[in-house]
């Protein structure tokens, strides 16, 4: 029995996605619920289990490849073991061009290693697929290296990945040139969506970290003993800006067209640095979370970003957005808003500074924030009172406890 692999059903806001990767190629052995192909949108990567254990028939849709939900990517052939499945055949036109690249090929062209598409590509174009560098795996022929060889000339061309690399007329230096991934031209448009679309402004104020400091080092055994998890900072910024978002709703809102909506709950995005690149999962309900629940969030969602295995749920919603540079050694930013939300927050480094404590300096623990806010729908007064709301929270943290 054959088992048609399909592209998940991507979110209404994705209207297409990737194939990033493929884990199995034609004629390996996949058990069931091991991932065979991941598959990147511009917010999260999707990975596809297999539903049966089998063989691989066939790959339809190769690394790169745009694809639609639903869309048919491949074929598995259950209960099958290595060495049974073969390569698919297309029907009509694309059979008869794999017949005719077949005949004008040589003993490499034979090989079931090529897949479908590139069948048709070498047939159309009469190739001598002996003659192609193969850069995908194992030293298998893809549609790129046979597009790079057809472009060239028919001349025996440099494997598609190496071509990233161009060679620099002066002494021995080189560039490398990589397309963008989904994720980083969607985090582009983005970015430029905010500068372009909204009145942002941003406001500066510092805090002095000191008793935070001191009371997670008064409790951080504890703490942990109790709660399986350490107690950082993030926790207590989060705790700060829910209770400030409730003293201005105006900045735990959202424009839409002409008109301002209010949200009556406290979702707040998480800035997290990931390889693929920044996103922000959201902690949704931060009002009913207790400083444990928060740390313990954040981890989970910190190492599914790291691990790729964010979902889309993970990704959708937020109203107002948290991020840390210092953690990266940043002493001061203008971070840029997360639309459709109104606000972001930028923590930094906390640095050792000489300050004026009652007429004489001391050293204190201090940290810039920046608050970079939509005037459109927050004004200044606002702006400023609500940056000054977290700095008292922070640096009293018994208010968050009474709040006061």
């Amino acid at each position: 029995m054959t088992i048609e692999i399909k592209v998940p059903d991507l979110p209404e806001s994705v209207a297409d996605a990737t194939i990033a990767t493929w884990h199995k190629q034609p004629g390996d052995r996949v058990e069931r619920d091991e991932v065979i192909v991941d598959i990147e949108t511009d917010k999260v990567v999707l990975e596809v289990p297999a539903p049966e254990a089998g063989i691989l028939e066939a790959i339809i849709e190769d690394a790169g490849a745009t694809v639609l939900g639903q869309q048919l990517i491949g074929r598995l052939k259950v209960g099958a073991v290595a060495g049974e499945a073969t390569k698919e055949k297309t029907a009509s036109n694309d059979a008869k061009a794999d017949d005719k690249a077949d005949s004008k090929a040589d003993s490499k062209g034979d090989d079931d290693s090529l897949s479908p598409a590139v069948r048709r590509l070498v047939a159309e174009h009469n190739v001598d697929v002996a003659k192609v560098s193969g850069s995908g795996k194992g030293g298998r022929i893809t549609k790129e290296d046979v597009e790079a060889f057809i472009k060239d000339g028919g001349k025996k061309a440099a494997p598609a990945a190496a071509k990233a690399v161009v060679e620099v007329p002066l002494g021995e230096r080189t560039e490398k040139r990589v397309p963008m991934s989904r994720l980083r031209k969607r985090v582009a448009e983005r970015l430029l969506e905010a500068k372009n679309t909204t009145a942002m402004l941003t406001t500066f104020n510092e805090v002095n970290m000191g008793p935070i400091m001191a009371l997670r080092k008064q409790y951080q055994e504890v703490f942990e003993k109790r709660h399986g998890v350490r107690l950082g900072f993030m926790s207590f910024y989060v705790k700060a800006v829910v209770e400030s978002l409730k003293r201005f709703p105006e900045v735990n809102a959202s424009l839409d067209g002409e008109d301002i909506v209010y949200h009556n709950y406290f979702d707040v995005s998480i800035a997290v640095s990931t390889p693929r690149g920044l996103v922000t999962p959201v902690l949704r309900d931060c009002d009913r979370l207790s400083l444990a629940d928060i740390e313990k969030t954040i981890k989970e969602l910190a190492i599914k970003g790291r691990d790729g295995k964010l979902t889309v749920d993970d990704m959708t919603g937020g109203n107002f957005t948290i991020t840390n540079g210092g953690v990266f050694g940043s002493l001061m930013s203008t971070p840029i808003i997360n639309p459709p939300q109104s606000a972001i927050l930028g923590m930094h480094k906390i640095e050792d500074r000489p300050m004026a404590v009652n007429g004489e300096v001391v050293i204190q623990p201090m940290m810039y924030l920046a608050l970079s806010y939509d005037h459109r729908m927050i004004d200044g007064r606002e702006s400023v009172s609500f940056l000054v709301s977290i700095k008292e929270l922070l640096e009293d943290p018994t208010r968050l406890l009474l709040d006061v």
